[in-house]
């Protein structure tokens, strides 16, 4: 194959993934493969892959909105004229988008991006290593393009970037991955020997774990199947991920996404690396900065966008002894007053006086919310939730936004414990799973499971995982994500999955218009 320097590096900033490219192949200086391998490093590229996963998943509008924004967990409401975007948001939680959908188009286009920076790597002599984890990135873009579309476009390293990429059906998708993903972990390196943000046998393992639960709805998403051996695979996954004993489920469960959540938190098995000099997708929406910002009010510090909300019917799942609800958290609450987790009811600073809303109005988060806010509900309704604590000392200058230093979390423990316990029901073995749920629920001081069924460990999954980007698929795997909730109707379940672009439909053939659309 002849590399194209020029061609290369366009490809990896905007070509867009794999859709087909109208690049002029003498584009600037060509050069032989060989001469290309002594300027191009694998290692140069294989960051490249780490970095541009920060478009699709730190990006609230991307794949985050596409699997939190659809549930009956999170909702992004119009104030007045704020929030509006031509109603992107509101048709994402009343489950009424359309192929032209802008979030639907952007996240198609960054997740393969991804792809196709992490198959780079794979064309410019990669080590043992490098190359286990570029095939990781890559295998992780195509889980999401699986999930969420339903086929994913697909290049091998020496294919013709200007022919359209063939397309893998669902179960060549999931043959693929699984294939992939056992392939990789022997050249991965082991967990303890690495940060988090390296791919690691544990974070394949885990992502393995996902295609194995979620194998009967990628192929069956009205109607899942569960095989007694999938399940099992899970269970041996886990095992062996807990075998290492790397991981311990953290005692403030906000460590996990703190600040400093690479050297605090012992449960998070793959994340993404934020801060000075690190985050590299520019602008506030690409960084871990707006998980905090999209959902606090102006008059709070930090001052915020006044936009993103919980449900209340969400918020009720959650005892009041539960410390995933929140609270004061350390360096945070007293030289803020903000708290983290749920905020509802009257705010305060961190001298105890009331924060006032823009009219001067004592700023109440009420647990009613409707799709468009009017009146003094456009500052105050809803339910705001605070995942991740903001980071006040690199993000305190409004110049650095971008260099928030919470690292982005992926993979946690705590996924894997429930993970395994839903195999384990779904296998029979009730007993087992109930005593794994309850170890995790008295570590985040809940009352005990005196029964384990599939609907209050789908509520357990919410409450554990809340707004981690889990909770669409969740809902799909338990047959719920069709029924009515908050601000939601019944609906068609053309809806299970997402539309493929108009735009990507235009430029390749082997691409196929998903059902109803």
């Amino acid at each position: 194959m002849i590399a194209n320097i020029t061609r290369t590096f366009l490809v990896i900033a905007g070509c867009i993934g794999f859709t087909a490219c109208n690049l002029n192949e003498n584009l600037g200086s060509t050069l032989t493969k060989g001469q290309a391998d002594t300027i191009i490093k694998a290692s140069q590229l294989l960051q490249t892959a780490y970095n541009n996963l920060q478009l699709p998943y730190q990006d609230f509008s991307q794949t985050w909105g596409m699997c939190e924004m659809t549930t009956d967990a999170a909702l992004g409401p119009t104030r007045g004229g704020d929030w509006d975007d031509n109603g992107v948001w509101r048709e994402l939680h009343e489950h009424k988008w359309t192929p032209d959908h802008a979030h639907i188009q952007k996240t198609f286009s960054t997740l393969l991006l991804e792809q196709f920076s992490a198959t780079n790597v794979l064309s410019f002599k990669p080590t043992r290593s490098q190359e286990a984890e570029a095939r990781f990135l890559r295998a992780l873009s195509m889980f999401s393009v699986l999930d969420l579309y339903g086929q994913v476009p697909f290049r091998k390293p020496d294919d013709n970037l200007l022919n359209a990429p063939e397309v893998l059906k669902p179960q060549q998708a999931v043959d693929f991955i699984i294939a992939e993903l056992t392939a990789i972990i022997p050249a991965l390196a082991e967990s303890s020997k690495i940060p988090a943000y390296i791919a690691s046998k544990d974070a394949a393992r885990f992502l393995l774990m996902k295609m194995y639960l979620n194998k009967g709805a990628f192929l069956n998403k009205q109607t899942p199947t569960f095989t007694q051996a999938d399940m099992q695979q899970v269970i041996k996954l886990a095992d062996e991920i807990s075998a290492s004993g790397t991981y311990l489920l953290a005692n403030n469960y906000y460590d996990n996404f703190a600040r400093d959540n690479d050297v605090v938190s012992k449960e998070n098995i793959f994340t993404q690396q934020n801060g000075p000099g690190i985050s590299t997708a520019r602008g506030d929406a690409n960084n871990v900065f707006c998980r905090w910002m999209c959902t606090l009010h102006y008059s709070q510090d930090p001052g915020g966008w006044n936009g993103f909300t919980t449900l209340s019917d969400f918020y009720d799942k959650f005892e009041k002894s539960d410390t995933r609800l929140g609270g004061s958290y350390p360096n945070l609450t007293a030289l803020t007053g903000l708290k983290t987790g749920f905020l509802v009811g009257q705010q305060y600073d961190q001298n105890g006086n009331k924060i006032l809303d823009r009219s001067n109005r004592p700023l109440i988060f009420t647990r009613e919310v409707e799709l468009r806010a009017s009146g003094s509900q456009v500052e105050m309704s809803g339910i705001r939730v605070v995942k991740y604590p903001p980071d006040l000392i690199t993000t305190k200058d409004s110049k650095s936004t971008n260099n928030a230093s919470n690292d982005f979390v992926f993979f946690r423990y705590a996924d894997v414990l429930l993970m395994k316990a839903e195999a384990l029901l779904r296998n029979g073995d009730g007993g087992t799973a109930i005593g794994i749920v309850n170890q995790l629920r008295t570590k985040r001081g809940a009352t005990t499971f005196g029964t384990l069924d599939l609907n209050n460990l789908l509520d357990e999954r919410g409450r554990e995982l809340f707004w981690e980007g889990w909770r669409r698929q969740d809902l799909i795997r338990f047959g719920q994500f069709l029924k009515p909730w908050q601000l939601k109707p019944t609906d068609d379940p053309k809806y299970l999955l997402f539309p493929i672009p108009t735009s990507d439909l235009a430029v390749n053939k082997n691409l196929v218009q998903n059902p109803g659309y």
